[in-house]
């Protein structure tokens, strides 16, 4: 085999084995929120504060089921 092609070959494979280890610690895309979860969440924490949020059975009771 050509030396030029042994190199190249011998780059592939380092640079397979980095993409490996890329993909083994990157994070999963659905780890993290949109714009729009993030507000949605810290209206949440505010209205949580507020004491405006009402648990599931508090909600079932209101709704009378």
């Amino acid at each position: 085999m050509d030396a030029g092609i042994k190199d190249v070959m011998e780059e592939l494979k380092v640079i397979r084995s980095e993409l490996h280890t890329i993909r083994e610690i990157m994070p999963d895309k659905d780890m993290f929120l949109t714009a729009d979860e993030s507000q949605l969440l810290q209206k949440s924490y505010q209205n949580e504060k507020e004491g405006k949020l009402l648990s599931s059975a508090e909600l079932r009771k209101e709704l009378g089921i």
